[in-house]
C-alpha cells in the first residue's frame, strides 16, 4: 500500500511569537529555525520581513537547509498595485524560499477590518499568489476565519479559497482563527472544500481556544487536507496552536494514520521529541509542563498500587505507546536499568565509548539525578551534561584552576548627574602552575565576570578568542530572596558551533560563573 504523503507546517517563530509575554531575539529564532529543520518538518515560517527589525535581520539570509523557509505577510492591499505594495515586495524581496500570504476570507472581516469590496479582495489574493510565483516562490494563502466564514456566508469562504487555489497557490490553509470550531464541524466543512479544492492543496490550522486544536487537526486530515500547521509545545495566542509535539507522534505511531501517511519526521527524530521540547520550554525560560502528553516527565508515570503492579508485569497495561519512541521514560522502576540505558544512549550521541557494564555508569547516573534534584536542568544543557560525565569517566583535561573571584557593584553619580550602576570583578587563575588575575568592568556583575575571566587565560587564549555569549537566561526555582536559581547560557564560536551550560546556586552570581566556566571549558575540549 502507497502511503500519502503529510506536510508539517511550523509556525512558532509567527504564530507563536504572539504568545502573550514572548519576545524572540533574532539568536533565538536562529535557533529554532535549527531545532525544526533537523526535526524534519516541511515548512519552517519565520516571521512577517518588513513588520520589524528582528525578522528583517531574520530573513536576510536563508535560515534552514531542509525545510521550505516560509515568510508570512498580507495580501496585496487595495486600491494598490503589487509593485507599489511596499509589504508585498518586502516579501518578495526576501531570502525566503515560499510565501504564505494571510487573507481574509469571512466577508464581515472584508467590510469591518479592510473596508474593501469582496471582489478587491479576490483580487488581492489573486495577484499576490501570482506574484510570488513569479519570483520563483512557493505561493501559500492562509484563509483567516474561514470556518466562520464559512458558516457565515459559504459562497465567498468557499471563493477565496478556489480564487487562491486557481492563482496557483501550492497550499490553501483552512484557519480556525477563533478556535472555536469543533472536530464535527472541521471535518463536515474540509469534506465541503474538497469537493472544490483537491485535498492535497489543503492544509489545517487550527486554534486551541476549545482545547481541540490537535482534534481538529486530526479531523482536517480525516477529511481529506494534506498539510497541518502548529507550533513547538502548542504556543500561540490566547489559548494557543495545535501542538506538534503532539500531533508527530500522533502520526507517526497510531495505525489510523502510520498506515496512510508517511511525513518528514523519521524515527531517530521522533526519538529526540521529548529533549527538543524541554529544550525549548528552557529557551523560553519556563517550566516544562510535566503533565504534557508524550513528552511530559508525568506522560508515563505510574504511582504506586494495581496500575504499577500491573505496569511492571507488562507496560502495554497502561501505556498507549513506548515512551522511548519519543524519547520519554516510565517512571515506575524496580531497579535503574531503564534509566542507564538513557544515559547509555546519550553517552554514545557524545561518542563517549563505555561498556553497558561499566560500575562508574551507576554513580555517574546517581549523580545526574542528585543533581537534578538539585535544580540542574540537563535536556536544556548538553555541554555541561557532556562535561559532568566526562569528567566523571576521567576524560577532561585541567586547563586551568580558578583560584578566586570577587565582583563588586557600585552606584553612583557620574560626572553629567546621571545615576548609573558599574560592576567590578577580580579573577584569578592558575594556569601551568602560574597565577594569572585579571580585573574588568561590565554592564553587570556576571558580565564584569565574563569579561575578566576570559581577559587573560595564557597559552590558552588564543583558543577563546572567538567565544561569544549570545544568551543568558534565569529561572527562580523556589521563593524568597535566598531562592535556588538557575542560569542557562548559550555560546557559539566562529564556526558557528552552539552550545548551552547551566549552573545552580543559591547565588545568581555563583550560578552564572559556573555555566561560564563550563561554557569555556567545552570550548578548549571540544572546539580548539
Amino acid at each position: 500500500m502507497t502511503k500519502e504523503r503529510l506536510y508539517l507546517f511550523d509556525t512558532t517563530l509567527r504564530d507563536g511569537a504572539q504568545t502573550s509575554g514572548l519576545d524572540f531575539s533574532v539568536e533565538d529564532k536562529i535557533l529554532i529555525a535549527d531545532i525544526l529543520d533537523k526535526l524534519g518538518v516541511d515548512y519552517v515560517e519565520g516571521g512577517y520581513p518588513g513588520a520589524n527589525p528582528t525578522d528583517d535581520v531574520f530573513f536576510s539570509e536563508k535560515r534552514t537547509n531542509e525545510a521550505t523557509f516560509t515568510a508570512f505577510g498580507m495580501t496585496k492591499r487595495a486600491g494598490r498595485s503589487v509593485e507599489n505594495d511596499p509589504g508585498v515586495q518586502a516579501l518578495l524581496n526576501s531570502s525566503a524560499d515560499a510565501i504564505c500570504f494571510v487573507a481574509k476570507s469571512w466577508d464581515y472581516h472584508v467590510e469591518v477590518a479592510l473596508q474593501c469590496s469582496n471582489e478587491d479582495n479576490l483580487e488581492g489574493i489573486s495577484d499576490s499568489v501570482k506574484a510570488a510565483i513569479a519570483v520563483g516562490k512557493v505561493a501559500m494563502v492562509d484563509c483567516e476565519h474561514f470556518f466562520d466564514g464559512y458558516k457565515a456566508n459559504r459562497d465567498y469562504a468557499l471563493a477565496c479559497v478556489k480564487t487562491a487555489y486557481e492563482a496557483g497557490a501550492r497550499w490553501v490553509v483552512l484557519c480556525d482563527t477563533n478556535g472555536g470550531t469543533l472536530p464535527h464541524e472541521i471535518h463536515d466543512i474540509v469534506s465541503d472544500v474538497i469537493s472544490h479544492v483537491p485535498g492535497d492543496h489543503l492544509g489545517i490550522h487550527a486554534h486551541n481556544d476549545t482545547e481541540q486544536a490537535v482534534a481538529n487537526s486530526l479531523a482536517a486530515v480525516r477529511a481529506g487536507v494534506r498539510q497541518v500547521q502548529g507550533t513547538l509545545n502548542g504556543i500561540g495566542e490566547r489559548c494557543g496552536n495545535a501542538n506538534l509535539i503532539s500531533l508527530i507522534p500522533t502520526l507517526k505511531l497510531k495505525p489510523e494514520f502510520f498506515q496512510a501517511f508517511e511525513i518528514g519526521v523519521n524515527d531517530k527524530a521522533l526519538g529526540k521529541l521529548t529533549a527538543i521540547s524541554r529544550q525549548f520550554d528552557e529557551l523560553l525560560n519556563k517550566a516544562p509542563n510535566r503533565h504534557q502528553p508524550y513528552v511530559g516527565a508525568s506522560a508515563f508515570a505510574t504511582k504506586a498500587g494495581i496500575h504499577a503492579s500491573a505496569i511492571l508485569k507488562d507496560p502495554q497495561t497502561y501505556e498507549h505507546i513506548e515512551p522511548e519512541k519519543v524519547g520519554n521514560h516510565r517512571r515506575v522502576l524496580v531497579s535503574n536499568q531503564a534509566g542507564l540505558s538513557n544515559l547509555i544512549d546519550e553517552l554514545q550521541r557524545m561518542d563517549i565509548e563505555v561498556e553497558k557494564a561499566d560500575p562508574r555508569l551507576v554513580d555517574l547516573l546517581a549523580i545526574v539525578k542528585e543533581r537534578e534534584a538539585e535544580g540542574y536542568a540537563y535536556e536544556g544543557a548538553g555541554a555541561s551534561l557532556e562535561l559532568l560525565a566526562r569528567r566523571h569517566l576521567g576524560s577532561v583535561p585541567t586547563y586551568f584552576t580558578v583560584e578566586s573571584f570577587r565582583v563588586g557593584v557600585e552606584r553612583r553619580h557620574n560626572a553629567r548627574g546621571e545615576l548609573i550602576t558599574l560592576s567590578e570583578a577580580v579573577v584569578k587563575v592558575i594556569i601551568d602552575g602560574e597565577r594569572h588575575m585579571s580585573v574588568a568592568e561590565g554592564a553587570g556583575p556576571v558580565n564584569a565576570l565574563d569579561i575578566a575571566l576570559r581577559k587573560d587565560l595564557g597559552r590558552l587564549q588564543d583558543k577563546i578568542e572567538d567565544l561569544e555569549l549570545v544568551d543568558y537566561k534565569v529561572r527562580i526555582l523556589n521563593g524568597g530572596t535566598g531562592a535556588i536559581t538557575r542560569v542557562l547560557i548559550e555560546s557559539r564560536d566562529g564556526m558557528g558551533h552552539r552550545w548551552f551550560t547551566v549552573g545552580v546556586s543559591e547565588n545568581i552570581v555563583d550560578a552564572s560563573f559556573q555555566a561560564l566556566l563550563d561554557s569555556i571549558t567545552y570550548k578548549l575540549l571540544k572546539f580548539s
